[in-house]
């Protein structure tokens, strides 16, 4: 059996945009619904989400009969946690709240096996189809992708250093917190932190990484588009299902 080829990994490299979506209720189900609708990637979320390794298991799995990439977000840059995803099969991990090219080269190191990095050796896993995927831990490290976050101004100050890190396969602007660290909690929408986070994807294209970023406002996604973003997460479960749940309820007023 051969090991999966990463369509995701391949995609950035190529230098194609991909659309994504941002998965956040953890149920089957939907998960399985998302996978179908046609985007290039779903992220599923365990940061922000009630989802442990374990609970990521079926989640990839609903996911995996279609052609979307599925990539993980572990709750924090822990090579525990990242390990054990990778373990389960992810090929593509989202790193939160990386500050500094130290915690970038760290986040590399968890994904990938000695002498390049310090995730633990395991000969049957799902990653290896439990032994049948010859020479897994040989071939393993080409088709992880690693996307860390930079999502305050303190580690958008560091964007060409933590671009610099051999193994950072693309970065990506976290609006939620960046607003944050700026002062404005909750307030993503405001021309400053608009122009920041596009100041911030231009610099991550110009010192050669892709950049990603998720908003469900269609605006501010053309707006980092334009800025040169390449793998954009246009929409959000909890939120698609309650806009659309209020806008019908309100029909009948």
């Amino acid at each position: 059996m051969d090991l999966p080829r990463n369509a995701f990994k391949a995609a950035l490299k190529a230098g194609q945009r991909q659309i994504g979506f941002w998965s956040t209720l953890p149920d089957g189900g939907l998960v399985e619904l998302l996978a179908g609708c046609g985007y290039d990637w779903l992220l599923i979320d365990s940061e922000h989400a009630p989802v442990d390794p374990r609970a990521m298991l079926p989640l990839m799995q609903a996911a995996a009969p279609y052609p979307t990439s599925v990539v993980v977000r572990p709750g924090w840059n822990d090579p525990v946690e990242i390990k054990r995803l990778l373990d389960a099969g992810a090929q593509t991990v989202l790193v939160p709240y990386v500050q500094t090219a130290e915690e970038a080269r760290a986040a590399v190191a968890a994904v990938r096996y000695p002498p390049l990095g310090i995730r633990g050796v395991a000969g049957t896993t799902r990653a290896s189809q439990w032994g049948a995927i010859e020479g897994y831990t040989q071939q393993a490290n080409d088709e992880i992708c690693l996307l860390v976050q930079v999502e305050t101004e303190a580690a958008a100050r560091n964007i060409e250093e933590i671009a610099a890190i051999d193994g950072v396969d693309g970065i990506f602007v976290g609006p939620a917190d960046l607003a944050a660290s700026m002062g404005f909690p909750g307030e993503t929408g405001r021309p400053e932190v608009r122009a920041a986070v596009c100041d911030a994807v231009r610099r991550i294209v110009a010192a050669g990484k892709p950049a990603g970023f998720l908003s469900a406002d269609q605006t501010f996604v053309a707006e980092v588009a334009e800025a040169g973003g390449s793998f954009l997460a246009v929409g959000i479960d909890s939120v698609l299902m309650r806009r659309a749940a209020v806008a019908l309820r309100q029909s009948w007023d």
